[in-house]
């Protein structure tokens, strides 16, 4: 188990560091309009955009999982 959660957050860690030096090789290499077309107009805010997104989808998700779960145990006399 130890193991396991060791090599996954290796890999977590190389992943942040491998995202971190592609973004900063892209501001760095890239005239300013390719890189408004490839990270946006609010280039400097671009990771917290990306996880506000994925912590909205999942929200999502969970309340349509959740309101699934609820339509098809409850028994409806609350």
């Amino acid at each position: 188990m130890f193991k396991r959660l060791f090599w996954v957050s290796i890999g977590v860690c190389v992943g942040v560091v491998a995202v971190t030096k592609a973004q900063a090789y892209v501001k760095a290499n890239t005239p300013d309009m390719a890189r408004q077309l490839l990270l946006g107009p609010d280039q400097d805010h671009v990771t917290m955009r990306t996880l506000e997104g994925l912590v909205n989808e999942f929200n999502a998700a969970r309340r349509a999982r959740e309101a699934e779960l609820n339509a098809k145990y409850s028994d409806g006399t609350n």
